[in-house]
């Protein structure tokens, strides 16, 4: 159980020991890191194509996607306010427009390669045999990177402890992220770890999609890949509209992509007060989305 976790969890690793100081490098990995998200989407829209009852299980994805949307966000929306309460922090109050169409069409992007890879799947009669082999290899590689993202991100330990809010936002997201994927598993009737897996995405759309896929094939890969991509989408709304007032509730539903994608939108509207909490708490979760999905991916084996 846990050798297969390891075996798929060993790229990732191995990525993280190594420190890149060549900007110019570091470049081209995280180009590279993007090149190989779109090809393991396109598989993942190809996959899709080759199940059969399309319809029927289009039909499942959308429900699994909107049970854990509500159950997760519902319980991480709940909790959240009581960190702005207990531990307040101070915006600089002046919110700025932001351009949320250019950024909603870059989240529309991936879910466009998979649209992709299922029509030409669809269209083109040709043997699909190949396509989880290949998804498996290039999963590893995407782990590699990625583990040399997580690495040369620019934080070191002794940031992130000194980060009280980040740390607690962190916390609260894994801990209300499992009630309502424990919810979901029970309401959709599902094995409890395999919904606790589901719930580990933290809003990394395109990692989580690709291991939900690897591990339960791409009727699960897809649900996981609409439930976090939902979830940015949400957050891109929820955060010019909180982070005046709930400042920790808009940087904490943003999740994993507090550190990245999100981070300019909360750096306009909350100001740089916002930004090492965001970047602090959606690096934790960054690292856990790996950790924890491929644990319990072992355990629902």
């Amino acid at each position: 159980m846990f050798s297969g976790m390891l075996f798929i969890f060993s790229p990732l690793v191995v990525g993280y020991l190594i420190s890149i100081s060549n900007n110019k490098r570091l470049a081209t990995i995280n180009t590279l890191t993007s090149n190989l998200i779109y090809l393991i989407l396109a598989l993942m829209g190809l996959s899709l194509a080759a199940l059969d009852n399309l319809s029927g299980n289009l039909q499942t994805i959308l429900t699994l996607t909107l049970t854990f949307f509500v159950f997760i966000g519902g319980c991480n929306l709940l909790a959240l306010p009581f960190v702005d309460k207990y531990f307040p922090i101070k915006t600089e109050g002046k919110a700025q427009q932001f351009p949320l169409s250019s950024m909603f069409l870059e989240s529309a992007k991936l879910l466009f390669v998979v649209c992709g890879g299922l029509i030409i799947g669809l269209f083109l009669p040709f043997d699909l045999s190949w396509v989880d082999t290949a998804s498996e290899w290039i999963l590893f590689l995407l782990l590699f990177f990625i583990g040399i993202q997580l690495r040369n991100s620019g934080l070191t330990l002794r940031q992130i402890l000194l980060n009280k809010h980040g740390m607690i936002l962190a916390v609260v997201m894994v801990g209300t992220s499992m009630i309502g994927g424990l919810l979901s598993a029970l309401v959709l009737d599902m094995p409890i770890f395999q919904g606790l897996a589901m719930a580990s995405g933290f809003g990394w759309y395109s990692l989580a999609g690709i291991l939900m896929g690897d591990a339960f094939g791409p009727l699960y890969g897809g649900a996981s890949l609409m439930l976090e991509l939902l979830r940015e989408l949400v957050a891109l709304v929820l955060i010019p509209v909180l982070i005046g007032r709930k400042p920790c509730t808009a940087i904490g539903y943003a999740g994993a992509t507090a550190m990245d994608f999100t981070l300019p939108i909360i750096q306009t509207t909350g100001g740089v007060k916002c930004v090492p909490i965001a970047i602090v708490s959606g690096f934790l979760l960054s690292i856990l989305v790996p950790v924890l999905m491929l644990f319990f991916v072992s355990l629902a084996s």
